[in-house]
């Protein structure tokens, strides 16, 4: 039997693909009442009648959270989202089962206790959704490029062209006569690339004309070794840039600062942490390697190589990637970069790094 409350109610949500579990409190940790249902939009809505007016509701970024998300939105919830390594201690519990999952979330959620994930707007997801979608279609594509340099490794044919797959060596491949299954394997894997790249063209050319009136897309752009490609990565994985209060809180969100473990008088700093957006981390460190010598971004990266020697190439690219995402930072919040005007050095932007504001 239920208990009778009058109150706002505190709902911990633990979603699965099929089942789920809700589980319902007071704001003081009263139990309210335990419900399973089926993962539907139209059964969320009928058992979040029964939470009252505006309830807060949590449940964790798993595995197609966005109609929960929406559905509970929309009737009028307040949603919270749960960050996976935030909520990672539940597993190792003596007892673990669905319904204490939704209640922990709950009770997390009540004392200000919960480790957050940003819930995306629509159009952030719908541009993450093509910018993701191309990145694994390249991935795709690369894997099928790769498996026919394999083939010709297999037959023991050197590779006389710089670029098998441009005009030249179309023709190179067309004349190799190479025998069967491995000219069926080559021509399939040829046609399935030709086919992606297509489907890459396609998807730039829809996301360059959705970004186009997007100032900070065009910023952003003025940086060395960021062309429209990048650049729709880094926007779509950012999102709102006035999220982060400085450009510390960015980077670090990208995984790119060092961990810090501190007890008693040890204090031990590491590599990055890497706890962040792999996909952003990824586009700005990529971006660090196509940055030519003398630039704002790779003097970075010749300063720490010049002083600690080759062996330090890694940690001058990520660096350089760190600074590189900074100003990035500034340019989505403020719509310019300043730092590469003519007239020098602006406030804020020091010449070893930005300064704290």
């Amino acid at each position: 039997m239920e208990t009778a409350y009058d109150g706002r109610q505190i709902v911990g949500m633990d979603l699965h693909r099929r089942r789920s579990v809700l589980v319902r409190m007071t704001e003081d940790g009263r139990r309210l009442g335990t419900s399973r249902i089926a993962s539907s939009p139209q059964e969320l809505r009928a058992q979040l009648a029964r939470a009252g007016t505006s309830p807060k509701v949590v449940l964790e970024a798993t595995y197609g959270w966005y109609w929960a998300a929406d559905s509970l939105a929309a009737a009028g919830a307040e949603v919270h989202l749960a960050h996976p390594l935030g909520v990672k201690a539940f597993a190792y519990r003596r007892v673990k089962n669905d319904e204490l999952d939704a209640r922990d979330l709950a009770d997390l959620l009540r004392m200000g206790r919960l480790p957050e994930a940003w819930i995306a707007p629509l159009p952030v997801r719908e541009l993450r959704e093509l910018t993701r979608y191309r990145a694994k279609l390249v991935s795709l594509r690369t894997s099928c490029k790769d498996q026919v340099h394999a083939v010709l490794a297999k037959l023991g044919v050197p590779v006389t062209c710089s670029d098998i797959f441009g005009a030249g060596g179309s023709a190179w491949l067309d004349g190799l006569g190479l025998p069967q299954p491995y000219a069926g394997k080559v021509t399939s894997l040829r046609r399935l690339t030709g086919e992606l790249t297509t489907e890459i063209t396609m998807l730039s050319g829809v996301t360059a004309d959705l970004l186009a009136g997007d100032r900070g897309y065009q910023v952003i752009q003025q940086l060395p070794g960021i062309g429209p490609v990048l650049a729709a990565v880094i926007i779509a994985e950012i999102g709102d840039v006035h999220r982060f209060r400085t450009a510390g809180q960015l980077c670090s969100w990208a995984g790119l600062t060092p961990r810090h473990r501190e007890s008693d008088i040890k204090v031990t700093r590491g590599h990055v942490t890497k706890q962040g957006s792999p996909r952003l981390r990824w586009a700005v460190v990529e971006a660090v390697q196509r940055v030519p010598r003398g630039s704002v971004i790779g003097s970075v990266k010749d300063a720490i190589i010049g002083r600690r020697g080759k062996e330090a190439r890694n940690i001058a690219k990520v660096a350089a990637a760190r600074r590189l995402l900074t100003l990035v930072f500034y340019g989505m919040r403020d719509g310019q970069i300043r730092c590469l005007s003519s007239s020098g050095q602006p406030p804020g932007i020091h010449p070893d790094g930005p300064v704290h504001e």
